[in-house]
């Protein structure tokens, strides 16, 4: 047994002080600490004893949207090093993208990915099957299933797994009884904006015209068109990384249980802005692409006024060589898994969060809108999935404090003043400053029935 001693807990829209008992693989126990001083090494019934006199315990982070790139892309990232990689960020569980070498398209694709992972990674996992303009049938057996959600692309960006045919895109939402989440950008919208840039500037277009291309207009047209087919066939929606505010007035603030359709909100568009490219450049060229100041402040407050459901990474690592050249040429995504609950914890010392609404969104949030069983708060009976922050320990991201296989992040040269200091998965120290369990491997994700 663990027994985690004076810890400050952020869970359920409180923060109180409290002891949290381990026995296995769940936490049997939450208690108010005793007024005795810190025990050291084992207590009286054997358990191992952890003092977190000055740290936050927060719940394992759920990121529901990953692209750790196994199979066929793994000289980007693979299973086992982005999955340690989230360890040091806190992400205990994990939900990885289809579009893949093969793309995770059928069931036998989706079974060999959940079998990979449970031979590499080091957090929980599940996976998304893809959609595509002709499996619809496949989509309808009952292992897809097992599927965390079918992933929709509405947008081309990294594997082209466009689904631009009218008549599928409605099969596919009239069908099924699976969370529908899609990547929304038009291809009519950023096709029109590239040709009017390269007519005007030529095609060596630096990483500012991005955001130009893939414009506010192309995401919510395409966003509208998803939503009209949800309400349509009464489908349940989950729209992926949202970045202009335009596309905030097709939702609702309401109880994320009463919604049909749901959003997420992902770092990179929380952080930073368009004035970031001067500096920045390809580093931080996403699709969707970073927007304007007034852009991130409305996501922003829309994640506080419940308009935005859930926040996660859309963690998509290049090598270097990829991230090179010109907007139109240099891959579109970078890695963040490991710095996603510190930034997001530096905004709350900032004041633009609290911390009880970070733990919301990127933990609770998660767990109730996919249904994810006994994970992502801290309570009895519960998997100890549990994270240990020091919210006084300033540290600066460098390469050599990375964990990412490609090398690289956006955030380098950011100092952050929390640090994810212990990471427990399934009851499990795993990652303990710097160090890892490399024996230990995580559980696939299970589902209320």
């Amino acid at each position: 047994m663990i027994l985690i001693q004076h810890a400050t807990i952020i869970n359920e829209g409180k923060r109180y002080a409290a002891d949290v008992l381990i026995d296995g693989e769940r936490i049997v126990k939450v208690t108010s600490p005793p007024n005795s001083s810190s025990l050291v090494g084992r207590g009286p019934g054997g358990e191992v004893l952890i003092d977190a006199s000055g740290l936050l315990l927060l719940p394992g982070i759920i990121d529901d949207q990953v692209h750790f790139r196994e199979p066929g892309l793994t000289h980007k990232g693979d299973i086992r090093s982005e999955s340690r990689a989230a360890l040091a960020g806190g992400v205990t569980s994990f939900m990885d993208m289809p579009n893949t070498l093969p793309q995770t398209i059928t069931v036998e694709a989706l079974d060999e990915k959940f079998d990979r992972a449970a031979k590499e990674s080091f957090a929980n996992y599940t996976f998304f099957i893809g959609a595509t303009n002709t499996n619809s049938d496949e989509l309808k057996k009952s292992g897809a299933h097992r599927a965390a959600a079918i992933k929709v692309f509405m947008g081309a960006s990294t594997g082209n797994m466009l689904v631009d045919d009218e008549s599928a895109l409605d099969r596919i939402f009239a069908e099924t009884d699976m969370i529908i989440a899609v990547h929304c950008e038009s291809e009519a919208v950023i096709a029109a904006n590239k040709a009017r840039y390269i007519r005007q500037f030529g095609e060596n277009l630096d990483s500012s015209f991005h955001s130009k291309i893939r414009d506010a207009e192309a995401c919510f047209h395409s966003s509208a068109e998803a939503v009209r087919l949800a309400k349509k066939h009464g489908s349940r929606l989950h729209l992926f990384h949202l970045s202009t505010e335009k596309e905030l007035s097709l939702l609702e603030s309401k109880p994320l249980k009463e919604k049909q359709i749901t959003a997420e909100v992902c770092v990179h568009h929380l952080w930073f802005t368009d004035e970031d490219y001067a500096a920045k450049g390809n580093f931080i060229k996403w699709n969707p692409a970073i927007k304007s100041r007034t852009d991130r402040d409305a996501l922003r407050q829309a994640l506080i006024d419940g308009k935005i459901d859930v926040l996660a990474t859309d963690h998509a690592p290049h090598t270097l060589e990829e991230k090179k050249g010109s907007c139109l040429k240099a891959a579109s995504g970078g890695p963040m898994v490991q710095h996603s609950l510190t930034a997001m914890l530096e905004l709350c010392r900032q004041g633009v969060f609290t911390e009880e609404l970070i733990v919301e969104k990127m933990a609770h949030a998660p767990a109730k809108l996919f249904g994810i069983k006994d994970r992502g708060f801290i309570r009895e009976g519960y998997y100890a999935d549990l994270v240990l922050v020091n919210p006084n320990r300033s540290w600066t991201v460098s390469k050599e404090n990375l964990f990412y296989k490609c090398g690289w992040s956006p955030m380098e040269g950011t100092t952050f003043s929390h640090k994810v200091e212990k990471t427990f998965v399934n009851g499990r120290l795993v990652y303990d400053n710097g160090k890892f369990d490399e024996i230990f491997r995580g559980k696939e994700l299970e589902t209320e029935s």
